[in-house]
């Protein structure tokens, strides 16, 4: 699925939007989940003033405030600060005459734990969420929002894999939430499809009482989705890749693994039936079930499909976990499609030293053809560079290499006319023992 530009009219399906600097909070009515406290930031990619305005909404559909700000090109705007009620739960809209991208992140009350994902610029009218989880292991769930983005109401039916089925009505512009804890799933772990009238936004969270992960839903499936950042028994990180069937048929499913930084190519295959949801990787570099890994080789590298028997559409997402049960840190991105990839990546949040945080960037070739790389950042003369092979992935450790304190963005553009490449970003807060590890895709343009 593509990471557009987001343009007038964009939507973030933020579940709860709250002052985070002033400590605002909001405890779901069944008392089983935390407060959530959200920020959002918001990058402009243009060479022009991008004058914007946020709408937020209640989850009823009813406007709660609307803020108007300017960004200078090619600069972020972060808002700890967000103009709403204390207890505010619901959505927001940007709107923009140029094209800005957006990045929420939502923190639990004691800011121990937190996810990232990235605005979508439209909805759909079919979304796809290949993890979601009731009472799993380690005591992890899942919930998800829902937004109606649009100036009318919209019926909206979810189907989950293990055979549950809910439906709702949602007002103009109002939001609901999912908690699967609450729902009776026969399955400590499935998959969903969202299908509504009209085109919704949807972001999926995962969290135990220690850890927290967000991802994006899936608008379409690809025949060849690629994974940019694949970890296996590095420092304590592992990847599980959860692969979605949203195709009528079952098919076998064989996924590569190409090293960039550790360890060895190798392969691994699973059948995954129809409308079902399987894990890949987390076995692969263990025991070497199903595949030709070597068991207990650190790995850093990239995924990507190189068969699929049916031809059946898929999608994934991709969790990465640091530490034993309850997890110390989690973090997860969604699979891309290299039919929707281009030529240059832009980064909107990049981090050297900033308060302990720092950033990683894994810059992945997914087309036919050798392609040579380059990575600048803003306001500093860093660069990052290398030539990439079809499928082989740039990685760059930004901590102690661009200066103390550094805040700013990236741009990755490929030199071979026609290239695609697409990206990954971590974050990671040195020495912390809290969940402070979240990791979101780039914006292709």
């Amino acid at each position: 699925m593509k990471r557009k530009p987001l343009l007038a009219s964009v939507t973030i399906g933020l579940a709860f939007v709250l002052a985070f600097a002033m400590g605002y909070t909001h405890t779901h009515a069944q008392g089983q989940f935390p407060g959530y406290k959200s920020t959002i930031q918001t990058y402009n990619m243009s060479e022009s003033t991008a004058n914007i305005i946020l709408a937020f909404y209640r989850q009823d559909g009813s406007l709660e405030k609307t803020l108007t700000d300017i960004i200078e090109r090619d600069r972020s705007k972060i808002y700890f600060t967000l103009p709403v009620n204390e207890g505010f739960s619901g959505s927001v809209v940007i709107s923009s005459d140029q094209p800005v991208a957006a990045l929420s992140n939502m923190m639990n009350s004691a800011l121990s734990a937190g996810g990232t994902y990235v605005g979508r610029s439209e909805g759909s009218s079919t979304v796809y969420l290949p993890l979601l989880m009731a009472n799993g292991a380690g005591g992890f769930n899942s919930w998800f929002a829902l937004q109606n983005p649009n100036p009318s109401s919209t019926n909206v039916t979810v189907n989950y894999s293990d055979g549950i089925t809910t439906s709702i009505t949602l007002a103009a512009y109002a939001s609901h939430n999912f908690y699967q804890k609450q729902e009776p799933h026969t399955s400590n772990l499935f998959a969903a499809e969202v299908t509504s009238d009209e085109p919704v936004v949807v972001v999926a969270f995962l969290e135990d009482a220690a850890s927290m992960a967000a991802y994006n839903g899936f608008a379409s499936g690809a025949v060849s989705p690629a994974m940019p950042l694949v970890n296996a028994n590095n420092n304590g990180i592992n990847t599980e890749i959860q692969i979605q069937n949203t195709g009528e048929s079952d098919t076998s499913v064989t996924v590569s693994y190409q090293p960039s930084a550790a360890g060895s190519a190798c392969t691994e295959t699973q059948t995954i039936a129809a409308n079902q949801t399987v894990t890949f990787a987390r076995d692969a570099f263990q025991s070497g079930s199903n595949s030709t890994c070597a068991g207990g080789e650190r790995f850093i590298g990239s995924g990507y499909v190189t068969a699929n028997s049916g031809s059946q559409p898929l999608v994934a997402v991709v969790t990465q976990r640091s530490g034993s049960s309850p997890l110390t840190q989690l973090a997860a991105y969604g699979s891309f499609d290299p039919d929707d990839a281009t030529q240059a990546v832009r980064l909107p949040a990049i981090n050297d030293r900033n308060a302990g945080f720092f950033t990683s960037i894994n810059v992945m070739n997914v087309g036919s053809s050798e392609t040579a790389v380059s990575c600048s950042f803003t306001d500093t003369t860093y660069t990052v560079s290398g030539t990439l092979q079809p499928n082989q992935t740039l990685t760059d450790l930004q901590a102690n290499k661009i200066q103390d304190s550094y805040v700013g963005s990236a741009t990755c553009t490929a030199s071979a006319e026609g290239a695609k490449i697409v990206a990954v970003v971590n974050q990671l807060k040195t020495g912390s023992t809290d969940d402070q590890f979240q990791v979101y895709e780039g914006i292709n343009q």
